[in-house]
Parts: structure tokens; sequence; C-alpha cells
């Protein structure tokens, strides 16, 4: 079992957890409670009605309503769970929650997955900002029964050369997603999409590379990994490790100690 609050607006709580015989009690939470699940399957009674949680299905629970949990199986249960502050979708939506509250969503079951793995990493809150605020989208739609057929993203070259602009200027610093989309006058989503379109990657990578680039030409001026590190922008020496292995495959202090022959 794990639990952690992530410097991530919106997010309250991340908890990972495998029951096999423990059952929750009637309760309720004043987040949304977004849970998907890993390893076996679960079944709870939301507002008095019986449902079922499955590996397949994402499902969400409103805040305020009563609620509890129990594996549905002899060899319980293992899940995952995101707590969204409320306003991250808005108490007008819990009355659509409480009649459908899981659906067969393989697109938005992804997408949730991908946001654990970015969480559990220090310095990625940038990435978890832009996977949250599509994740937020499409939980809107599904409860609005508005989930679109795919279609090609909007192309704005015009505001993704703005934000790519704004991230060149903030590499060491960095931005949140909210801040850019205030900065650009445009919505989360819809800067996320436009940029992606555009450039080929999402602006977190955009900025991750650029950050490498930073951390090379340090590099090369005889700066230690360590200094290097905070000093590109990155959360940690460990930080820019991994991603500087991942796109060079090598290690920042290997990087400027090999001579040419």
């Amino acid at each position: 079992m794990s639990a952690w609050r992530p410097d991530v607006p919106g997010v309250a709580e991340v908890f990972h957890a495998r029951f096999i015989d423990h059952a929750y009690p009637l309760h309720t939470h004043d987040a949304w409670s977004l849970l998907i699940i890993d390893d076996g399957a679960v079944r709870y009674d939301l507002d008095r009605h019986e449902h079922g949680a499955l590996t397949s299905l994402v499902t969400l629970l409103p805040p305020h309503v009563v609620h509890d949990g129990r594996a549905a199986t002899p060899a319980g249960f293992r899940k995952r769970v995101l707590y969204l502050e409320s306003d991250v979708l808005g108490e007008h939506l819990i009355g659509r929650a409480v009649d459908r509250p899981g659906w067969s969503d393989p697109v938005l079951r992804q997408r949730i997955h991908q946001l654990h793995l970015v969480l559990a990493q220090p310095g990625e809150d940038f990435q978890a900002q832009a996977r949250l605020a599509l994740i937020r989208e499409r939980l809107g739609q599904q409860l609005r029964g508005q989930v679109p057929d795919w279609r090609p993203p909007h192309r704005d070259p015009g505001l993704a050369e703005r934000l790519r602009q704004l991230l060149d200027e903030r590499v060491t610093t960095g931005l949140t997603l909210d801040e850019a989309a205030a900065a650009l006058h445009s919505h989360p989503t819809h800067l996320v999409r436009a940029f992606t379109k555009a450039h080929g990657v999402p602006p977190h990578r955009y900025l991750t590379g650029r950050r490498i680039d930073l951390a090379r030409r340090l590099l090369l001026d005889g700066r230690r990994p360590v200094e290097v590190a905070t000093a590109s922008g990155f959360y940690d020496q460990a930080h820019l490790t991994r991603h500087f292995k991942s796109m060079l495959g090598t290690t920042p202090a290997l990087f400027a100690t090999r001579s040419p022959r």
C-alpha cells in the first residue's frame, strides 16, 4: 500500500493498494475517487445501488455520496485511485456519476494509467498537469454522454508557436500548464493538442528536450552532473539521469568523459 500527495493542482491524493479480505464500510469522500482495477474485481454499493469495478472499467465515485467496497473474488483486488478535488469536475455532475459511475473506455483507462506512472516520478509535474487536463476533459464527456468519435486535432500553428516561445523562455524555471494557458488565453487541453499537432511532440516532451540540450552544453563546459541538474531545470540529479539516458543512451557522468580516438 502507498499513498502520497503530488504537487499537481487538482490531485488531492494518489492511493495504490492490494486487499484480499478488507471491506470498506459505508463512507463518503469530499473528493472525486477515480479508480482503476489492475487485478481482481470489486463490488460496491453507491447510493444504495450495487455496482462492480472490473479491470476493463474506469470507475468514478462522486464526492459526498455514500458508498462501500469489497472484493468480488476470494483472491482480492489491486487498485489505483486518484482523489481529485471537487472543482476538477464540478459538483453539478455528481448526479450523473451516481447514475453511471463506470465506463468501458480504453482511451481513458490508458490515460489514467499513464498519469499514475508520471505521478510516481519526481519532477514530472508539467507532464502530469497535461495528462490530467486530457483526463478531466474525457471524464466530463463521459458524464455528459458526449464522448466524440476520433477526429484529427484542430490545427492552431500560431498558438503552438507562442507556446514554444514561452517554453524556450522558461527552460530552467518551468511553468504550470494553467500558467501557460492563462498567458496565452487558451484552454489547457487545446494548448496541448495544438502544440502536439504542430511540433510532433507534446509540450512536456519538448521542454525536456530543451533541458537536455542545455545540460549537454553545461557538461561539456566541465560542470558536475549534480550542478547541471538544477541549472538545466531538472528536479535533481536522478531526474536528469533518467531523461538523459533515455535520450542519449548514456549517463551525464559518462557523457563528457569520453575523449575522441
